[in-house]
């Protein structure tokens, strides 16, 4: 008598059976690449807890673009470093600023063959490392950052941006940086919307990438709380609501429960950041000799999109790529 475990033995017996019948394939069409531009650096500069990732200078970044289109990446996202901080981030809107710049070098490069995503906070650009104006008490306050929001919307689409990437988690932020988008003719600019963005423990090695100090690294009071499920949901129904055309899940591994949640509620293309702790954590066993590090990272990255996600962002985008 044959039974059904046995049909399930069967069918794992070699690898070519399982490749045949996988019901979740990854490749490299699942990736965009997360990529950091430094202002006021003649090279460029590894960075301590993202082993093989780096600050780019202008040049640098263009010899990277260049790999990734080899590699047949179709996307990277962009976060700028200036050599100037302030209390608002200004340098985030200047036209001339380091972001602004990187965006039209790639674009220069890679046409419309390579989607260029730019994230949209000023947290990399303030003294303080916080995504909004900070009031003297100490809270953030929400509605002057907007306008801030749209003066770095139209910055970044006017030098080349394809798609904007507000991360900030300020309430409206979706509704005023699609109103500052249609204002001034870039009405085909899709935004993705960091819509269930977690107050997570997994960050610390991308604020070194950003030179944030980690300090000022409590931002529960706009960030969700990692405990709750249903807010987020409530979150990306009102990005949608507000114009969002893709929504955002971050971190990545430790949420799959709210990728695939969200896969149910919304038709949406879905991305999840596979974070710089994620990487970490992964790099760090794997220089130890504890795991296979690129089984690993292929096992999660394979883990997301099977929650339902349509891509992903991860620092291993290259490596894998190569695997695969």
């Amino acid at each position: 008598m044959t039974f059904p475990l046995h049909r399930l033995r069967r069918l794992r017996k070699n690898g070519a059976i399982r490749r045949l019948i996988s019901e979740t394939t990854l490749n490299v069409d699942d990736f965009v690449a997360p990529l950091f531009v430094r202002e006021g650096i003649s090279e460029a500069q590894p960075i301590d807890s993202l082993p093989g990732v780096f600050q780019h200078t202008r040049e640098s970044l263009k010899r990277e673009i260049d790999e990734i289109m080899n590699l047949g990446i179709p996307g990277i996202i962009l976060f700028g470093i200036p050599e100037k901080k302030d209390s608002t981030g200004s340098e985030a809107w200047n036209p001339d600023g380091i972001v602004q710049q990187a965006i039209a070098d790639c674009k220069s490069i890679a046409g419309d063959d390579l989607v260029i995503m730019s994230d949209l906070c000023v947290d990399e650009y303030t003294d303080h490392g916080h995504c909004g104006v900070v009031n003297d008490d100490g809270s953030i306050d929400n509605d002057l950052t907007l306008v801030l929001y749209k003066k770095i919307a139209v910055a970044q689409a006017n030098a080349g941006a394809d798609v904007i990437a507000p991360s900030g988690m300020m309430d409206g932020q979706v509704a005023a940086i699609r109103n500052a988008l249609d204002e001034t003719n870039n009405v085909d600019i899709p935004i993705l919307a960091y819509s269930a963005k977690y107050a997570s423990g997994l960050y610390g090695p991308f604020r070194e990438a950003v030179n944030v100090s980690l300090e000022n690294s409590d931002r529960k009071s706009y960030q969700q709380d990692w405990r709750n499920k249903r807010e987020a949901m409530n979150e990306i129904k009102a990005d949608l609501d507000e114009g969002a055309d893709m929504i955002m899940v971050k971190p990545a591994i430790t949420y799959l429960d709210i990728i695939a949640q969200a896969r149910e509620l919304t038709d949406v293309p879905i991305g999840a950041y596979h974070v710089s702790g994620e990487y970490s954590m992964i790099k760090a066993a794997g220089e130890k000799g504890w795991i296979d590090d690129k089984q690993v990272a292929i096992e999660q990255l394979t883990a997301v999109k099977r929650s339902g996600a349509n891509f992903i962002l991860t620092y291993f985008a290259k490596e894998i790529a190569e695997c695969l």
